[in-house]
């Protein structure tokens, strides 16, 4: 088993790792004062280590990179967007989600 883990995505790098994956993506927009954020990070690199080569899940923190989070109209936080293909295919936000949904949102 691979030892995936979270990619912390920035404007530098966010259309190579999520616009140009061949593989779901995860893209968490979080920020380190937010409690609900910390609480869901373990949730979230347990499922990118479970799930190497199939989806990548990626954090962007929104205090440092604000044109991104800007972009994307993260007004709340924790945010998740799922991208396929380059394309936003599901939305939420919040920490309550439990794992088996947020996979099946994945498609894994």
């Amino acid at each position: 088993m691979s030892s995936a883990s979270t990619v912390t995505l920035t404007q530098a790098n966010f259309k190579e790792l999520v616009l140009l994956s061949s593989v779901p993506v995860l893209v968490d927009f979080w920020a380190e004062w937010c409690g609900p954020c910390r609480m869901v990070a373990p949730l979230l690199e347990q499922i990118a280590k479970d799930h190497p080569g199939k989806v990548v899940v990626g954090k962007v923190n929104v205090d440092q990179e604000q044109a991104l989070a800007a972009e994307y109209g993260i007004q709340s936080i924790p945010a998740f967007f799922i991208f396929k293909g380059g394309k936003v295919t599901e939305q939420f936000v919040g920490a309550q989600h439990s794992r088996q949904t947020i996979e099946s949102k994945l498609g894994v």
